[in-house]
């Protein structure tokens, strides 16, 4: 690929992460469980909840071969499945609402009594969910280089700032938005969910049965 032609790709990557982790989808989450929280106790979950998130994405980035190999999963039914579950989450995101898939409500009915929100229920599932590790594996495929993988971290380096920076400034953002605002931000990133979920899923069964693309 041509200079150009991989900065696209990994401005698209990095469009991608950021719409599925949706650091503006986790807000009201947020600022719901961190309403008796002082400020400074408020920037320490943010700054932890960001954290986290890289390391859990980097992790998945860097071991995600080890996984597959491990089940025995090949990366076109990964992909496949990938897009399938990536679909149904921005299905939910088109409808203004929080995936089962990310948290369902037991789930949360128990985080509303934990201390420690930062890393559960905040950074994963409802950021860097199945979802989002799925969408990381599946990217770090498209070539076996190293720096393709150097790349992508630093897109999850930059995503976990974003999420900094997001969670940081949660009060004045939701002020300034609005549950509408918020609303209309996440239907924007479920549609483009939308798209690569699609695109995942038709190359996941495309290379899953390469005669039925030749049909």
């Amino acid at each position: 690929m041509t200079l150009p032609s991989d900065l696209l790709f990994y401005a698209k990557a990095l469009v991608g992460i950021i719409a599925i982790v949706n650091p503006l989808g986790a807000l009201p989450v947020f600022l719901s469980l961190t309403t008796e929280k002082t400020r400074c106790e408020k920037e320490h979950i943010a700054r932890t909840s960001a954290l986290a998130v890289g390391i859990i994405l980097l992790v998945s980035l860097w071991a995600g071969d080890l996984i597959l190999s491990f089940f025995g999963i090949s990366i076109s039914a990964f992909r496949a499945a990938g897009g399938l579950l990536i679909l149904l989450m921005a299905i939910s995101m088109l409808h203004a609402r929080q995936s089962s898939i990310r948290q369902n409500k037991t789930e949360s009915d128990e985080t509303s009594d934990k201390e420690n929100i930062a890393v559960v229920p905040l950074a994963i599932p409802l950021m860097a969910g199945p979802g989002a590790i799925s969408l990381l594996i599946v990217e770090s495929h498209k070539t076996t280089h190293i720096l393709h993988k150097l790349i992508l971290s630093i897109d999850v380096l930059i995503l976990a700032a974003f999420v900094w920076v997001v969670l940081k400034l949660s009060t004045p953002i939701g002020d300034k938005l609005g549950t509408t605002g918020l609303n209309i931000a996440t239907r924007i990133m479920g549609l483009l969910l939308a798209a690569i979920a699609f695109e995942m899923l038709a190359a996941g069964l495309c290379r899953a049965w390469p005669d039925a693309e030749q049909g």
